[in-house]
């Protein structure tokens, strides 16, 4: 059967030049097919992003700060539930799982001991009230702190000396997002409606180390470069220079292409630990050592 997409997203269905798992670019080109990503988001985007300007604003005023995790959390979990399409809630589960694992592998193999590994792996919508979004973002500067300053490496570690005690392989299968009719909105669309809300319910310092959380993205890249041997990794980073803090303009953009470089890295470390495992493992043995981490522990 002929594919009804256009040539552009043919081509992209089989380009692989940059590393992302096939399951990842199923997701992302369902959700670009939503009709919502091309009436709606536009719309969503322009007027709530003036809107998010002006709870930025007075946020930033010398006033009583204020914040509600539970509740923007439980509103998160019930709006996904309802309203985002389901491949866009997966794309969301797998990145907690693709974070976590990239942080994690940085843990293992950084010179500080005794860091505590990332345990954020939500499997379904419900688990997203412990695995929170603020707590996402938290661990992330808990980690980086913890491991101190990077000491630049004179030469890649050797593949088999790599640690991957922490890391856990993602299978779609493990993830569990019930389907509804009401599931229309696409991914972009749906952050659009969240970003004002995330802004009032987190006090302006939350908010505003979230938002410029991404730019780590280019360290996190420097980092996992030198320990693999791949200097290429930081050209994936598209938001960079962390000691630039910025506001909400372009957030919707920003956003998307944290997500697309946590996958591009999780996709490379995942292929790295496959051959290591294939190298390892006897002959005629394709199978993962039982005592690895997974969903299901």
């Amino acid at each position: 059967m002929t594919s009804r997409r256009s040539p552009f997203l043919r081509a992209l269905e089989v380009d692989d030049s940059l590393p992302i798992e096939p399951e990842a670019m199923r997701l992302w080109l369902a959700d670009l097919e939503r009709p919502t990503r091309w009436w709606l988001r536009p719309l969503l985007q322009g007027l709530l992003g003036a809107l998010l300007h002006v709870i930025w604003f007075f946020k930033r005023l010398p006033l009583p700060q204020f914040r509600a995790h539970g509740l923007l959390q439980r509103l998160i979990c019930w709006f996904c539930s309802h309203a985002v399409s389901p491949e866009a809630n997966l794309l969301i589960l797998r990145h907690f799982a693709t974070e976590s694992n990239v942080i994690n592998f940085l843990v293992d193999n950084g010179e500080v001991a005794d860091v505590a590994p990332l345990t954020l792996y939500p499997r379904c919508i419900r688990d997203m009230r412990q695995a929170t979004f603020v707590d996402h973002d938290q661990e992330l500067f808990r980690a980086f702190a913890a491991m101190g300053r990077w000491r630049p490496r004179p030469a890649p570690l050797p593949r088999e000396a790599l640690r991957w005690t922490h890391w856990r392989p993602i299978a779609m299968a493990d993830f569990r997002v019930p389907r509804r009719r009401t599931q229309v909105l696409d991914f972009e669309s749906a952050h659009a409606l969240f970003m004002c809300l995330f802004c009032l319910l987190l006090t302006r310092e939350e908010y505003r180390d979230a938002i410029n959380g991404f730019n780590l993205d280019q360290s996190l890249a420097i980092r996992i470069g030198q320990l693999i041997g791949d200097p290429s990794l930081a050209e994936m980073a598209y938001n960079k220079y962390p000691h630039y803090l910025v506001g909400p303009w372009n957030l919707g953009q920003r956003f998307l292409m944290h997500g697309f470089f946590t996958e591009y890295l999780y996709a490379r470390l995942e292929r790295l630990e496959r051959l290591q495992q294939a190298a390892a493992a006897p002959p005629r043995s394709a199978q993962r050592p039982a005592t690895r981490g997974s969903y299901t522990t």
